[in-house]
């Protein structure tokens, strides 16, 4: 199994300790969220539409949306229509590029929003490849110690335990029970 091979719950546990560079900042992933075609919170449950068509595209593809109006969220497309939100990375690489674009440290990469905020993840990148630039990546060093819980912020299939994190960091956007 290569690094971006697998359906969302494969993918969402490997990508746990891989390095995540856009336009050269970012750092390593920390927390990620599974979402697979059948999965009734997922946005590919529907079928294929406007907003969602990336997840009808090739795998390892970016799926960017705007979640609430609000902030952008980013996820990996993975096989048979599924994807894998990535919730936080503890950063490493660009922190006063990453701190100025936040307006400030606090939670920089602690969660989706401020995680796409702080690398400069827009709708403009949603559906790009990402096996080229802007993304960069780096496979982890071994099998980190990985913890998986359920779901954060979704009202459907809420008790699914297809969240992932590193344990211990405390770059995770909330704390695993």
């Amino acid at each position: 199994m290569t690094l971006f091979d697998g359906d969302a719950l494969a993918l969402a546990p490997r990508l746990i300790g891989v390095t995540l560079l856009v336009d050269g900042v970012g750092g390593v992933i920390v927390e990620t969220e599974a979402y697979l075609r059948d999965d009734p919170a997922s946005h590919s449950f529907s079928g294929p539409g406007r907003r969602n068509a990336a997840m009808f595209g090739p795998p390892f593809h970016a799926y960017v949306y705007r979640s609430y109006g609000l902030h952008w969220c980013f996820n990996i497309v993975a096989e048979d229509h599924g994807a894998v939100l990535v919730r936080a990375l503890a950063p490493l690489i660009g922190l006063e590029r990453m701190t100025a674009r936040r307006g400030g440290a606090a939670g920089l990469c602690s969660g989706p929003g401020r995680l796409t905020q702080a690398l400069a993840i827009t709708g403009a990148l949603d559906g790009a490849p990402l096996d080229g630039p802007p993304f960069d990546w780096c496979d982890r060093d071994g099998t980190p110690d990985i913890v998986s819980g359920p779901r954060i912020g979704i009202s459907k299939a809420v008790a699914e335990p297809w969240r992932f994190g590193l344990r211990g960091s405390p770059f995770l956007s909330r704390r695993f029970a």
